[in-house]
């Protein structure tokens, strides 16, 4: 457990404390992630809700990966991909669906020690594996809708780029576009909130275990 604690505390560092990603907690983030996912086949580590929590954590970081080795391989074989082209669009919203998923799972740990620390009897029914598997199943689901809305954008962006002004193409463009701009906008509030809840809950935290 001493590990998987090192291990929130690179990722609150990574994605709630930095304004935003470099090469170095990129490759520790990936590292820790990789560990993590070795470490959680033990059989010592027993199945609890936050662990459920943790394991969807560290598995989000796929979605780096994937991003990571593209750009390796277009660089090592020096491949140009025009700048219109799926794959750079799609690269770019696996990296943010990573960020979305992590800051609402490390949210989702953050309000369980809340609920352990202050609340540990009355939302034991809460803290279940089933509920946790279900919270991170929920996350993926919304945060890939998001991921498939944004990349919509991005190619009707593309192709409508040099379409007349009264085509149906522009007129198809308009829902995907106003969408993506407004979860984006609401991203990034929601992103700046969780930082906050996530402070205090902290706050709250190590205050009431330096009283005790």
């Amino acid at each position: 457990m001493k590990d998987l604690r090192r291990y929130l505390v690179l990722k609150y560092i990574q994605y709630l404390v930095l304004s935003s990603s470099n090469a170095i907690s990129t490759f520790l983030g990936l590292l820790g992630s990789l560990y993590t996912i070795i470490i959680l086949q033990s059989a010592k580590v027993s199945s609890k809700s936050t662990v459920v929590l943790i394991s969807s954590l560290a598995k989000a970081d796929i979605l780096v990966s994937i991003s990571v080795v593209s750009e390796m391989v277009t660089w090592t074989f020096d491949v140009s991909i025009p700048p219109t082209a799926f794959t750079p669009a799609l690269l770019q919203n696996l990296l943010t669906a990573n960020v979305h998923i992590s800051c609402l799972l490390l949210s989702c740990v953050a309000f369980e020690a809340y609920l352990i620390t202050f609340f540990p009897t009355e939302s034991r029914h809460l803290r279940t594996v089933k509920n946790a598997r279900l919270t991170s199943r929920v996350i993926w689901i919304l945060v890939t809708a998001e991921c498939t809305l944004f990349q919509m954008d991005d190619l009707l962006t593309a192709s409508c780029t040099s379409a007349p002004t009264h085509s149906p193409c522009v007129l198809l463009f308009h829902f995907p576009s106003t969408a993506a701009a407004f979860l984006r906008s609401l991203s990034y509030f929601l992103g700046i909130l969780l930082r906050i809840v996530n402070v205090y809950i902290y706050y709250k935290i190590f205050f009431s275990m330096s009283h005790r």
